[in-house]
């Protein structure tokens, strides 16, 4: 396989770009995705995080209140700490098992990970990320997605600065304009994954966890 890192803050479009490389074939591991499959009603997960947060953070039919558990998260550094405990490694552990099937395959495979840039992977054969100014992304999270303007800062502050994802790239797609302009860049950054040679036998294990690397 050909293993490619895909990340942006939020409000940068990184699903559409994900979504996009999909239509080029490429296999896509997303772990907002994941996250939510292992936060569904009656996951385990969900028990393991009413414990810590408290049985208000879940509905009355057992579905978990996201705006809930962010609100406690965000708000206190150490309850975004645990949370990360409880629900990365989970994560983690279903994206090793999704490379692990596509492994010896010769496909395009995209780790799509908000936090790569906090969280490196080690033996990506390259490393995409979706940039726009923070001002664009506050715009789009208030618009779409019914964030305040406080909130939705709040969030851009406590993942890594633009210029930190930036350090990282090995191509950068800047999503500030249209659809137009966006496929354009992802057409080219397909073409220039697809060439790449085929990623390491441990390729994708997280950096400083020895233990992945048989799985991962």
């Amino acid at each position: 396989m050909i293993l490619i890192g895909l990340t942006g803050g939020i409000g940068s479009g990184k699903s559409t770009v994900s979504s996009l490389l999909a239509k080029h074939g490429a296999v896509i591991i997303d772990a907002d995705a994941i996250t939510r499959e292992l936060q569904a009603p009656g996951a385990p997960l969900l028990t393991v995080l009413a414990e810590r947060f408290g049985a208000h953070i879940l509905d009355t039919e057992g579905g978990l209140i996201r705006e809930e558990l962010a609100k406690i998260a965000f708000s206190d550094p150490d309850a975004l700490k645990d949370l990360n405990k409880i629900v990365h490694p989970a994560v983690a552990k279903e994206m090793d098992r999704r490379m692990t099937e596509v492994r010896d395959t010769d496909k395009v495979v995209v780790l799509d990970i908000p936090l790569l840039a906090e969280n490196p992977r080690k033996g990506l054969c390259g490393v995409v990320v979706v940039d726009v100014p923070v001002d664009v992304a506050v715009s789009r999270l208030t618009e779409f997605r019914g964030m305040k303007e406080d909130d939705a800062r709040s969030r851009i502050a406590k993942q890594a600065s633009r210029e930190e994802r930036l350090k990282i790239a090995d191509q950068v797609i800047d999503n500030s304009g249209d659809l137009s302009t966006l496929s354009t860049q992802v057409d080219a950054v397909w073409a220039w994954a697809a060439q790449l040679p085929p990623a390491v036998h441990d390729a994708g294990s997280r950096e400083g966890d020895e233990s992945a690397t048989d799985k991962s």
